[in-house]
């Protein structure tokens, strides 16, 4: 009993002495501390945009990240090697996934590299799609986006193909999206080209670029905003804000729940929005 009481009163001692040297005791007192010396220049301010990502991505879902359906490139598995050739130059991507008869039969994931071999001279002949066919990862929307990374990372994979509480296939998400997530927005030549600014994770639930025009934001959603006072969604989302916010952080306005997914030091770059029309 003595030995238990000597136990207890140490706890406290410990949790009194942890509490007087001002020890952060959440999530949200370690990202002011850290934010404090980014304040102070003993941080530098990537680092702290990083350390934050990082925090952020155990809140995110697969779901809020992942490239849509509607939006994936893909190969039909009856495809000739001749004919994947457009598909693979025209969107510039490095892994396909190949599927059945529908989007909702995927057969596993093609890698752009290993068909090189078969474009040498007389070796066209040889190619049989089963051979180079790699196992596909699907995991669910409400996966969060730090447990994905840990299975890409020990797994070596690089894409995962997303899929709903009704197993049909909903999406695709690659190790990309997840970075981007901590260390701010990967520069890609072919994201706008794409088209993708705004893209529905689930009913009412939408992922938007801050870069999407506010013409483009209208037709989606039958809104009126005016191009003359913004050009982007992102431009709108600040006025409202009336501060540059950070992730995580949500306003409401016009049916609209708007929630910062990634920012940085100088501008938006993903939001979440939800809409209640």
């Amino acid at each position: 009993m003595t030995n238990n009481n000597n136990k207890t009163q140490m706890g406290i001692i410990a949790s009194i002495k942890l509490l007087l040297s001002g020890a952060p005791q959440n999530r949200e007192q370690i990202i002011q501390l850290l934010r404090n010396a980014e304040n102070k220049n003993v941080l530098n301010k990537d680092t702290l945009e990083m350390i934050e990502g990082a925090f952020q991505v155990s809140k995110i879902q697969v779901k809020n990240i992942m490239i849509p359906r509607s939006h994936m490139v893909v190969v039909r598995e009856d495809t000739t090697l001749q004919d994947m050739l457009p598909i693979i130059i025209d969107s510039a991507h490095s892994r396909f996934p190949v599927v059945g008869d529908s989007r909702d039969e995927v057969l596993g994931i093609l890698l752009a590299k290993d068909l090189l071999r078969f474009f040498i001279d007389g070796k066209q002949e040889e190619f049989n799609l089963d051979d180079v066919l790699r196992p596909a990862v699907i995991v669910p929307e409400s996966k969060r986006v730090n447990t994905l990374l840990s299975e890409f990372k020990d797994g070596r994979n690089h894409m995962a193909i997303v899929v709903d509480e009704y197993s049909s296939i909903s999406g695709l998400v690659t190790i990309e999206d997840v970075l981007e997530q901590i260390v701010g927005e990967i520069t890609d030549e072919h994201d706008i080209e794409e088209g993708r600014y705004i893209f529905e994770h689930s009913k009412g639930h939408f992922g938007i670029k801050a870069l999407t025009p506010i013409e483009d934001f209208n037709e989606f959603f039958s809104t009126t905003y005016s191009d003359n006072d913004f050009e982007t969604f992102g431009g709108l989302v600040l006025s409202k804000f009336g501060h540059l916010p950070k992730k995580g952080e949500k306003i409401e306005f016009d049916n609209f729940e708007i929630e910062v997914l990634r920012a940085d030091k100088r501008r938006l770059h993903l939001l979440n929005v939800s809409h209640n029309p």
